[in-house]
């Protein structure tokens, strides 16, 4: 059952069920558990046997944790990984006076202070709700923490308990006789006690008196085990014993752990005992005493000072509700965004057969080597072309082409698609502008067109009409030389078409483009207006390359550049690409049906978000 199912059932009557606390309920208190000494116990004696110093090793670093376990599984220094004795034998071997053990548990709960479930039971005990505790723990947890939970009651009211270990058995004895509650048993004994039970042979017989304490409330109450894996058999002997009694756990028997998988064989062969003999018995699926507590306390009612004392204690929570704002949002500020919103794009190219296979890098070539103007996608013997018909089966007459139609395109699921369109749509953008297409593996852009010799005065003219706005954003010459390095530079623009919550957009990122010599066109002797080490960093650039001698220049032309500046120029771009000639673009310009177009239907007005509420941030004058 779940923690909670459990919870539910355990508040109607709590003090008829017992609880067994083992060493995992202390984990979370800082106190190490019984697999984490094992784990001490073995790496102490790994480096006596190996004559290692234990600074040279790392407990927690997997890599040691496998050389100590292959050290012993090929060893017969200790018994195998998980056996119910692996604890005791290795404490034995380590510390083989009864002292040093005691030393070594001082030790070790002098770290410790109370869990949250611990302030739960001993809130619960306090209250009046939890008659009986055993532990096989030495740390004084449970009982500090129950008479810290008294020191808030009224004195008629409390009920501070009785604490028996093994060297004072018979106050459990008095409790169990004359029903004095509340009472926390001891089973190992106390950190204080002479006698504590760790070694194997101490464990193999339970101290009498305290044997028969475990027995008679076992035919008393129901019992609850937290953080106790069952290792020691003595205990699990008397558990065994109180199966034999008429009438066994008369209020059930719980078990708690992470999973029903990872009982040990002893556990779930008592547990399936108790089921046979009409207990009823259930494996709680909880990963913490914390965890359980929390679920405790929120179906069981305690005192409200109690109750208070235990949230305190409450970890804050990952998550916590907050109160959202809801004044009216300002009309501004917004986040605009450089990208474009496609409204729509072509679905269907036309489709040409060939009579041989080839590739769309090929086809590109044959296209430029012809001056084709279309744009085409390979796939095998067919093509996805956009263009006037005609001029593509002239040039394409080597690969024997026949007109097949047309054929659908899935920019979301085939990429030879996407790639078609991409290559169209900077087409479209740049056509009729004063823009120029490159055409990239590492992605396609666009660059502001520079003037040539033997250009139309009136060209010209429209050229300048129709960048003035770009230019007035950028406040500076939209081509030019960089400085030192006497090569020619242009604004423009790097494109990506993407699809975000299904629709498609096209980004646009302001890059300054600087067209570098090739290192393999370098003159043999550098210019004179160049130093040689200014020559010796040239090579072909592409935008992110470490090496680009024009980075420098490039930053700093971009770093006095604040928002308003952004927002000017993604203004100017958007404006260029969207506002001539309509908001439809095509890429060929094909009106008289001779082919197939690739029309783009761009919206004018670039994404954006505002704030959904008002924030005093929005208020503030500088």
């Amino acid at each position: 059952m779940s923690a909670s199912q459990f919870a539910t059932g355990f508040a109607l009557r709590p003090n008829l069920v017992a609880w067994f606390l083992g060493a995992g309920a202390s984990a979370a208190s800082g106190i190490p558990t019984g697999y984490a000494m094992i784990r001490d116990f073995k790496a102490q004696i790994f480096c006596r046997e190996t004559n290692l110093s234990k600074r040279e090793i790392d407990t927690a670093d997997p890599i040691w944790i496998e050389r100590i376990d292959n050290f012993f599984r090929q060893t017969s220094l200790l018994p195998p990984d998980g056996d119910p004795t692996e604890y005791a034998a290795a404490f034995e071997a380590v510390y083989p006076q009864p002292r040093h053990r005691r030393q070594y548990i001082a030790d070790a709960i002098a770290k410790g202070t109370p869990c949250f479930g611990h302030k739960v039971l001993a809130s619960l005990m306090a209250g009046g709700k939890v008659n009986c505790v055993f532990t096989t723990n030495f740390d004084p947890l449970i009982e500090d923490s129950t008479v810290a939970a008294n020191t808030i009651l009224p004195i008629a009211a409390q009920r501070r308990p009785t604490v028996a270990a093994i060297d004072s058995a018979d106050r459990a004895l008095r409790c169990l006789d004359e029903s004095d509650w509340p009472l926390i048993a001891k089973l190992h004994g106390d950190y204080q006690s002479i006698a504590i039970k760790n070694t194997g042979s101490e464990l193999e017989l339970q101290d009498a008196r305290m044997r028969h304490v475990l027995i008679e409330a076992g035919k008393r109450f129901g019992m609850l085990f937290v953080g106790y894996s069952g290792r020691d058999s003595s205990i699990l002997d008397a558990l065994n014993d109180v199966l034999t009694a008429p009438s066994p756990f008369p209020n059930g028997l719980y078990w708690v752990a992470p999973s029903a998988s990872r009982l040990l064989p002893a556990v779930t062969e008592f547990l399936g005992r108790a089921k046979a003999a009409g207990v009823d018995a259930a494996v709680i699926e909880c990963t913490t005493f914390d965890e359980l507590g929390a679920e405790i306390v929120k179906t069981t009612d305690l005192p409200q000072a109690l109750f208070d004392r235990v949230m305190e204690g409450r970890s804050t929570p990952r998550l916590v509700p907050v109160q959202i704002p809801d004044a009216k949002a300002r009309a501004f500020p917004v986040l605009r965004y450089s990208a474009i919103l496609l409204q729509s794009m072509p679905i269907a190219a036309r489709k040409i057969k060939l009579s041989q296979s080839t590739t769309s890098a090929e086809v590109r070539e044959i296209f430029k080597a012809k001056r084709c103007r279309a744009a085409a996608a390979a796939l095998g013997r067919e093509l996805a072309v956009f263009g006037r018909d005609q001029e593509i089966l002239e040039a394409l007459a080597p690969l024997g082409p026949s007109l097949a139609g047309t054929i659908g395109l899935d920019p979301a699921i085939d990429s030879w698609a996407l790639g078609l369109l991409y290559d169209t749509l900077v087409r479209s953008l740049a056509r009729q502008r004063p823009l120029i297409p490159r055409y990239r593996r590492s992605g396609h852009s666009l660059v502001v067109a520079t003037p040539r010799d033997g250009d139309d005065p009136q060209q010209t003219k429209r050229r300048q009409q129709a960048l003035s706005r770009l230019r007035d954003a950028y406040g500076t010459d939209l081509f030019g030389t960089v400085p030192k390095l006497n090569v020619p530079f242009q604004e423009g623009v790097l494109l990506k078409l993407e699809q975000v919550d299904s629709n498609w957009w096209c980004g646009f990122e302001p890059y300054t483009f600087v067209e570098l010599p090739r290192q393999d066109a370098l003159p043999i002797q550098p210019p004179e207006a160049l130093s040689s080490d200014d020559t010796l960093a040239i090579m072909e650039m592409q935008p992110g390359r470490r090496s680009d001698p024009a980075g420098d220049w490039r930053r700093e032309r971009w770093a006095p550049r604040y928002n308003r500046d952004w927002a000017n120029i993604i203004g100017a771009w958007a404006q260029l690409l969207t506002e001539v000639e309509g908001s439809t673009r095509s890429a060929f310009g094909i009106e008289d049906g001779t082919g197939v177009d690739a029309l783009f239907k761009v919206s004018t007005v670039t994404g954006f978000s505002r704030p959904s509420h008002h924030h005093a941030y929005f208020d503030r004058s500088k």
